[in-house]
């Protein structure tokens, strides 16, 4: 996606970013001090200084929903004149002061130095604060420090839940969720993909809390209730991560443990097993060394709003993806991809997501073919572009939001931005580069050498396209960008669906099947002898979703093929995992078949995260089952967020916008918000944040 489409140069940006051969230790702030990358979700004038490290001081109360401290960012000026910092805030922070480490004169002691503020408005989903600087800190490549002391209050990026919204219910649980632009309401902040920078904390909480941040802990103190972690490596702001409260943990290999809530915890280990070291040891294979020392993994409560999240070191997981061992483990992969593509390197700006998210699916299905096999690869594959088509046939083959490089006005928040285009599209453009070399052995050589080239960068596609070129000169001779029809700029540039997708004929084994069942349920009488050959209890669960999503896309169906359905499988598939009978439920609900009505009921009492709840609730009301809507929010509101009850109230009532914390998607060209489906809108693009 891009701010400024520049087909010449294939660049999303108003200046191309320069960026380093190798990783040094003046580069390990931000490679961004001499370019003009302009980032329009960023109100903070960042390319006027290098990061070059900053740590929090932070005390939790669980009881005032307050996380108090301070910060203390360390900084370098890039360019002569500047007079002041402007970071990234949010309204939610209350500021306090701020001060300035000042030399002292002819070598004496140093003091320090209040500073003047004020904040500004920026867009619905952030403020800007501006410090003024004196003139004898800005001194031209010599650092200085900033101290913010500041509380948080009811910021989108904490996540506060109470005792009984926790699975465990002994005690309060918080989290923070960054992506994509949510930081700024837990720390003042260059909240912009494009700078990076070192980091630690110290953290202090209750009795019988414990910390776990997106970083390696140096210390704690078990009298003090202090937590210290450090970051070695610079990471962008979106990507600072906490979490805090009644967790355990488990080892499940050489680097990695398995923390949650202990009612959990069982469950978790004995559905990773070895996989997780499993699968880095072919990532490593594949992409060269995993630079962030620990992958743990923390599961939380259905509470938290996305799938998962690839926070260094720390990856969060909703707790409600254990019921599928096969999504937990594509997840867990695709995770783990983000180590090397989103985490190490880094898209430079929100509006070329694709460059983390499609090389990061690339990246996974290469792991799970050298892991598991072909086949499951195929499958998986088959299923999320079932799901992108169907995402194109809603929106039309017009739409901006279909481009890799969408262009979008100041004040749209990114994170409404995320789809399956992103994912998907991106994902067959990796893999029509992977066509172009001939041989995949060799574009695994290729991303290897990438990471190594931009390690602990922030790029442009431009910087990907172009090492591309100059690692295999042979395409860049032969013209490949500009085959007709395939044009690296039609990729980034076009609407639509792929320009072309990969073969996947290797999964027949499995798909094949798929195809039959559901061919023979598209005829108007299905033959019920034939049917009854296939047996959905020896399937894998992305057999069985591919199934029912392409029966869900047939829907309207009728009355006596929905009895039929029913009779067959509604039975078998109340003992399978949510991401099965969410599907059965959603063909339920859009036939208003009422003989399975009590198990929309069911699932519903018992499943309160948002990918189960909001996508059942948007078909309830989009068809003649409002009331029953209503009477089961009513009876299970207590136990929903108070972020989830407001978008579902919104969905049945409509009141107010669904989500306040964020601004509506207002892309170029584009007059409306893109209808979606609960099913395309949050299961299927969700992968990551």
């Amino acid at each position: 996606m891009s701010e400024l489409q520049r087909p010449a140069t294939l660049c999303c940006c108003r200046k191309v970013l320069t960026v380093p051969t190798k990783p040094t230790e003046a580069h390990r702030g931000s490679a961004l001090g001499q370019c003009h990358l302009v980032d329009v979700a960023s109100a903070s004038n960042f390319h006027s200084f290098r990061l070059r490290h900053f740590h929090l001081d932070l005390n939790i109360n669980f009881a005032l929903k307050r996380i108090t401290g301070w910060q203390v960012l360390e900084l370098m000026p890039t360019q002569p004149g500047v007079q002041s910092l402007v970071l990234d805030a949010h309204p939610s922070l209350l500021i306090h002061s701020i001060d300035c480490k000042v030399p002292g004169a002819s070598g004496g002691p140093d003091h320090f130095l209040t500073l003047s503020y004020w904040v500004e408005p920026f867009t619905d989903y952030g403020s800007s604060l501006n410090i003024t600087l004196p003139a004898d800190v800005i001194r031209l490549h010599r650092a200085f420090r900033v101290t913010i002391r500041y509380t948080t209050t009811d910021g989108p990026a904490i996540w506060w839940l109470d005792t009984e919204l926790t699975c465990g219910q002994t005690q309060p649980l918080v989290f923070t969720q960054g992506h994509s632009v949510c930081n700024r309401s837990f720390f003042p902040c260059f909240d912009t993909p494009a700078v990076k920078s070192t980091y630690s904390a110290t953290v202090r909480v209750p009795d019988g809390v414990t910390v776990l941040m997106s970083a390696s802990r140096s210390a704690y103190s078990k009298q003090d209730r202090l937590f210290q972690f450090s970051m070695e490596y610079p990471v962008p702001a979106y990507l600072v991560a906490l979490v805090a409260g009644d967790l355990q943990h488990a080892d499940i290999g050489p680097r990695s443990r398995v923390w949650a809530e202990r009612c959990v915890l069982a469950c978790a280990v004995s559905k990773l097993g070895g996989s997780v070291e499993r699968c880095l040891n072919v990532a490593e294979e594949l992409f060269g060394p995993y630079v962030w020392g620990r992958y743990d993994i923390v599961f939380l409560p259905p509470s938290f709003p996305i799938v998962a999240m690839e926070n260094p070191c720390l990856t969060f997981i909703i707790s409600s993806i254990l019921e599928s061992q096969e999504f937990l483990l594509i997840d867990v992969i695709h995770e783990i991809a983000h180590g090397w593509f989103g985490n190490a390197v880094t898209n430079a700006t929100w509006e070329e997501m694709w460059l983390s998210e499609g090389l990061a699916t690339y990246a996974q299905r290469r792991i799970t073919t050298e892991a598991y096999g072909e086949a499951l690869t195929c499958l998986e594959t088959v299923f999320r572009l079932d799901a992108l088509h169907r995402q194109m046939r809603l929106l039309g083959d017009n739409n901006p939001v279909s481009k890799l490089q969408a262009k979008f006005e100041p004040g749209v928040n990114p994170s409404s931005l995320m789809n399956l285009f992103t994912y998907e599209k991106g994902f067959c453009f990796v893999s029509y580069l992977s066509q172009l070399c001939g041989d995949i052995k060799k574009f695994d050589t290729f991303l290897k050498a990438y990471i190594e080239q931009f390690r602990f960068s922030s790029v442009v596609a431009q910087d990907l396209l172009d090492f591309f070129l100059g690692f295999f000169p042979e395409l860049k001779e032969s013209c490949a960008a500009q085959r007709e029809g395939l044009e690296f700029e039609r990729w980034l540039n076009d609407c639509g669906p792929p320009l072309c997708e990969p073969d996947l004929s290797a999964g027949v084994v499995l798909t094949g099947p798929v195809q039959r069942l559901c061919e023979l349920w598209g005829v108007e009488a299905p033959d019920a002898q034939a049917i009854a050959s296939f047996d959905l209890s020896t399937w894998s669960t992305f057999q069985t979703v591919l199934f029912l999503d392409r029966l869900l896309d047939r829907s309207p169906l009728p009355q006596e093929v929905m009895g039929l359905l029913s009779s067959c499988y509604s039975a078998l598939l109340d003992e399978m995992n949510a991401e099965v009978r969410i599907r059965w439920l959603q063909i339920v609900v859009r036939n208003c078949f009422y003989p399975d009505l009590p198990r929309v009921r069911s699932f519903l009492h018992k499943h309160t995260s948002r990918m189960y709840t909001v996508p059942l609730y948007e078909d309830l009301c989009g068809g003649v089952m409002k009331c029953f809507a209503v009477e089961v929010f009513y009876q299970t509101q207590a136990r929903l967020h108070p972020n989830l009850r407001k978008a579902l109230q919104q969905i049945l009532f409509h009141t107010g916008p669904p989500n306040a914390s964020a601004t509506d998607p207002q892309l170029v060209d584009t007059p409306t918000e893109p209808p979606t489906s609960g099913a395309i809108a949050l299961r299927d693009v969700n992968v990551s944040a």
